[in-house]
């Protein structure tokens, strides 16, 4: 399909917003057009196969999950998955440590086997209550106290944004985990994966729908005024 007058959506932005965005107005019977001035689609979750034969993740690792069976079933059409638990470790005082902080981590702080109950009560004998926290260093040692603060989260945030935990807002960290039990999972999503062949194998089936035409390296603003577009729908 190439763009013309009969062409009902200009949407613009090739990622995960925009590639459902036409494939559920093509599948509904709308005409439309893709834009994106990168030089592929899938934004930052487009991958591929390297030299080596390797499916790699060009803009870092994404990890997909859901609650939703709704998203599940309807990527579902798509691809087929490779399930994961997202499970990680971090590196710190020169060795590896179990995380999010969960009582695995406290028995290799320790250097034994303990309990819940144990580590319950170490944590609330070393958090720093904080009735209204401003920032990521005050949810933290909220939470865990100042050793397990500035053994995991202080050098990190340093290193990886170039501030140090006060200076980041709450949210950063608030939403990283302390479990009390061994779970050492990241994420709890019921739904965990990746897709099969990589995302952009993914994104290449959702746009194989007659009504869609994908363009790339393309600027929006350079083909705006060429047709007198019916809808325009910005996914970034």
């Amino acid at each position: 399909m190439e763009p013309d007058a009969s062409t009902d959506f200009l949407i613009i932005g090739a990622g995960f917003s925009g590639l459902v965005i036409a494939e559920r107005l093509a599948a509904a019977g709308w005409k439309c057009v893709v834009v994106d001035r990168r030089n592929h689609l899938g934004g930052n979750a487009y991958d591929g196969i390297n030299q080596a034969g390797v499916l790699v993740h060009h803009y870092g690792p994404h990890y997909f999950r859901t609650n939703s069976q709704r998203i599940v079933d309807y990527l579902s059409a798509f691809t087929e998955w490779h399930a994961v638990n997202y499970t990680i470790k971090s590196h710190a005082r020169g060795r590896y440590w179990s995380f999010p902080i969960n009582l695995n981590t406290f028995e290799e702080l320790i250097g034994r086997e303990t309990t819940t109950a144990e580590f319950t009560s170490w944590l609330e004998q070393n958090r720093i209550p904080i009735d209204a926290p401003q920032n990521s260093e005050d949810v933290i040692i909220s939470q865990v106290g100042r050793e397990l603060y500035e053994t995991f989260f202080q050098g990190y945030t340093r290193k990886q944004w170039g501030l140090d935990p006060s200076e980041l807002d709450k949210s950063v960290t608030a939403r990283i985990p302390t479990r009390t039990n061994t779970d050492d999972r990241y994420f709890t999503d019921t739904f965990q994966g990746m897709p099969l062949n990589g995302y952009t194998a993914m994104f290449e089936r959702m746009l194989d729908h007659p009504n869609i035409k994908l363009m790339l390296n393309t600027d929006y603003r350079d083909i705006v005024d060429l047709l007198p577009w019916k809808h325009m729908v910005y996914s970034g």
